[in-house]
């Protein structure tokens, strides 16, 4: 019998039954490296409640045995602790798996915290480790002086260190990360759930208007992703009378959505907008099937899923000109982009995409080159060059 190699995953970024939508990349790669790996993970969740505290895995990760360990964390001012911190709290159980999971190596979601603790405990334990940076935690963090300066030395240790995006590993690198030990690779697409389909049987099955002109919204509600510039688009290309039956359908939540339910209304959309909430991949994937294009007006990204899964679905996109997207939104088959926070311009190209006839085959043949087959080969062989530098 082959020995699999041990391969212990940490990161805040988990699904689990309560939020089964979190960090969910990260847990289509492990069911994708389980094939070479026997895989253990220890999510660490900050939080600084005092009520009685508990977490359990989704059905499908039993197999992983994820442990969810409380951690502090301190807002705004604990930017010097906060990973060490961390750290405390992943101790015992890193110290108890080193003795039942004879690990071979961690690797690590988000870099700060995370990644920072992972590589305090690396110090004392003479553990390989890998961290995988996800976007904000090197857009926002690498703004912070102080954390720049924790992320940039905890770094040294690491073995490699994985982004989801050429600009990231730019960025990181330019900070003074050692360049030789980043890795761009981005996310795969599973196709199975996420391929082109009948528009109007779509629509059927979901209760849209079939002769309504779509523009979908995927993503958490939150400043970072900027959804309240994307209700202000729709409503002027709803003013169009050329544009009278556009309609605004998101998928997601988080703190701003009551905010632009409540902007939806007051610029007059009205039935033309739909807040569906968070739904599985099948339901978002449907809700592709069914639109006209895909926008994410972000203020910063790495490169989002959503933009690949849209393309599977032969969807086109529109997104802002941020982050690692203009690398996969790099035709004009595939939509456009624009200036983050630039309305006129994302009512422009919104209504140029909506009356341009997608080119759902050219754009669905182009997505099959983000395959997670092919993510997980080029993370196993980073995986064994980090092991075997240690």
């Amino acid at each position: 019998m082959t020995h699999k190699t041990k391969l212990l995953f940490v990161s805040n970024l988990f699904p689990d039954k309560a939020e089964p939508f979190r960090g969910l990349d990260n847990a289509t790669l492990l069911h994708h490296l389980s094939e070479d790996y026997e895989i253990r993970v220890l999510s660490p969740r900050p939080d600084l409640s005092i009520v009685p505290w508990g977490r359990v895995s989704r059905d499908v990760d039993h197999h992983f045995f994820p442990a969810y360990i409380r951690t502090r964390y301190l807002p705004k001012i604990g930017s010097r602790v906060n990973h060490r911190l961390m750290a405390r709290a992943l101790r015992p159980a890193l110290e108890k798996l080193r003795h039942t999971f004879a690990f071979d190596i961690v690797l690590c979601s988000w870099v700060y915290p995370d990644g920072c603790a992972v590589a305090e405990l690396a110090r004392e334990m003479h553990f390989p480790f890998a961290v995988i940076a996800q976007g904000s935690d090197v857009h926002q963090y690498l703004q912070m002086p102080v954390r720049r300066e924790i992320i940039v030395a905890s770094m040294r240790g690491a073995g490699a260190l994985i982004t989801r995006s050429a600009e990231l590993a730019r960025m990181l690198a330019e900070a003074g990360v050692d360049g030789g030990k980043v890795h761009p690779v981005y996310n795969g697409v599973d196709f199975s759930v996420f391929h082109a389909a009948d528009r109007t049987q779509a629509r059927r099955e979901l209760g849209l208007p079939p002769d309504a002109r779509i523009v979908l919204f995927v993503g958490n509600f939150f400043e970072i992703k900027n959804p309240m510039l994307l209700v202000e688009a729709v409503a002027e290309l709803h003013r169009d009378r050329a544009m009278e039956k556009v309609m605004f359908v998101a998928i997601g939540g988080g703190p701003l959505e009551k905010n632009a339910r409540r902007l939806a209304l007051k610029l007059g959309l009205g039935s033309n907008a739909r807040f569906a909430g968070r739904m599985p991949a099948s339901q978002v994937a449907r809700h592709m099937q069914a639109s006209d294009v895909l926008c994410l007006p972000s203020r910063h990204e790495g490169v989002p899923n959503v933009i690949l899964e849209a393309f599977a679905c032969g969807l086109p996109v529109v997104a802002s000109r941020v982050g690692g997207i203009p690398e996969v939104l790099r035709h004009d088959f595939l939509g456009g982009m624009v200036e983050s926070g630039n309305l006129e311009s994302l009512v422009a190209e919104l209504k140029k995409q909506l009356e341009t006839p997608p080119e759902t085959d050219l754009i669905a043949a182009y997505a099959r080159t983000f395959s997670w087959t092919a993510t997980a080969a080029e993370y196993e062989a980073i995986l064994e060059r980090a092991r075997t530098r240690a």
